[in-house]
């Protein structure tokens, strides 16, 4: 069962034992805290608003209350910030001296200031519970100051070795799934994108193999594994098949962003003509009939028009069209209002046809429907 108790601890306690670099991320508390564990967000607070803070504290103003979480036994440190982050980080980098507050860094401030800022209290709520008990809690107080994306609340419900090892593959702005990936996967790794996307492929993945699963329950079966080399390894093979088949140079542009793992699972083991796909992408992308060019790649694999979007007659041409059949569907004879109708392709676009008035026919839906099945 879940539980929730306040402590009240000074900002000396925090600071005492505060580091901070890429190996360990940001710690403090005597080494017990992950202010910031490495898999999450950079410092991402203005100057202005580390300003605020100790504004707040010099006037011995309230800070909002925070919120830490006690993790499983086998974390690497025992307690989590999930909610204050970026006010812990603005305190304990003030009083590292990594910026100055009124053109005086902490060491520069008088003795009586400092003890002022130091023994200033935090107000800490401390959840302890099961995972999808804290899950809940935390998308509940998750509205204040910058909110955690739902990836980051993920991280901070399933910490362990999982996530610990994941963040070095896809958490940090020079991580290698970012260097590999930056032309094909959108947003960015301290936002948690990266590692979202490959949580999403993979679940996707074990799902399509006939073990359902979502990125929440991968992370909960996965969290106490002692590393994620499943996880770095399927994206790798992902995005290198991705890479070996298509231009990236050419076809970037119309890449990033698609589900590139449902292809590499149904078609890694078949020899693509790659030539011929380069050649057919490149037409398809000058075709003015294609409204959708991000499915443009789906199509050259599946062969599915609905990818593509491919352009509809506008009302003005079929209306034209509708006058001059008489209101008559030429497949079953029957006259029909305009709203029953369909502008349809006499040449289909896959022959060559183009959407204009000498390439148009109007159907009655029913009939529509029936040549579009064949």
């Amino acid at each position: 069962m879940m539980t929730i108790k306040q402590i009240e601890v000074t900002v000396r306690d925090i600071v005492r034992g505060y580091v901070n670099n890429d190996e360990q991320g940001v710690r403090g508390f005597d080494g017990r805290l992950d202010i910031r564990p490495p898999y999450q967000r950079e410092f991402i607070y203005s100057e202005k608003e580390q300003q605020a803070v100790i504004t707040t504290v010099l006037n011995g103003y309230p800070l909002n209350v925070m919120y830490w979480v006690k993790r499983s036994d086998d974390a690497e440190c025992p307690y989590e910030v999930m909610d204050g982050q970026q006010r812990t980080l603005s305190l304990c980098e003030y009083v590292d001296g990594k910026f100055a507050y009124d053109f005086k860094n902490f060491f520069n401030q008088p003795e009586d200031v400092q003890e002022k800022i130091l023994n200033y209290p935090l107000t800490i709520y401390v959840c302890e519970g099961e995972a999808s008990e804290k899950l809940e809690w935390f998308k509940t107080i998750n509205i204040a100051g910058k909110p955690l994306n739902e990836q980051e609340i993920n991280n901070a419900v399933y910490a362990g070795p999982f996530v610990t090892d994941a963040k070095k593959h896809f958490s940090k702005s020079t991580c290698g799934a970012y260097r590999l990936g930056k032309d094909l996967v959108n947003g960015t790794p301290i936002r948690q994108d990266f590692l979202r996307k490959a949580l999403e492929w993979m679940a996707a993945h074990e799902t399509r193999q006939g073990h359902r699963t979502t990125i929440v329950s991968y992370m909960a079966d996965h969290q106490h594994d002692p590393n994620a080399n499943n996880l770095w390894s399927y994206f790798q093979q992902v995005l290198n098949w991705t890479i070996t088949n298509f231009d990236m140079k050419k076809f970037k542009k119309i890449m990033k962003g698609l589900d590139l793992a449902l292809f590499y699972d149904r078609f890694h083991d078949t020899a693509l003509d790659t030539v011929a796909l380069a050649k057919q992408i490149s037409t398809l992308m000058r075709d003015s009939e294609v409204q959708n060019p991000h499915g443009i790649i789906p199509y050259v694999l599946t062969g599915d028009e609905r990818s593509l979007d491919l352009r509809a007659f506008p009302e003005d041409i079929k209306l034209a069209v509708w006058e001059k059949q008489q209101h008559i569907c030429p497949h079953c004879g029957k006259e029909f209002d305009y709203e029953f109708m369909e502008g349809d392709h006499i040449t289909p676009w896959r022959d060559g046809g183009r959407t204009v008035i000498e390439n148009c026919q109007m159907l009655c839906k029913e009939c529509n429907r029936r040549k579009g099945a064949k």
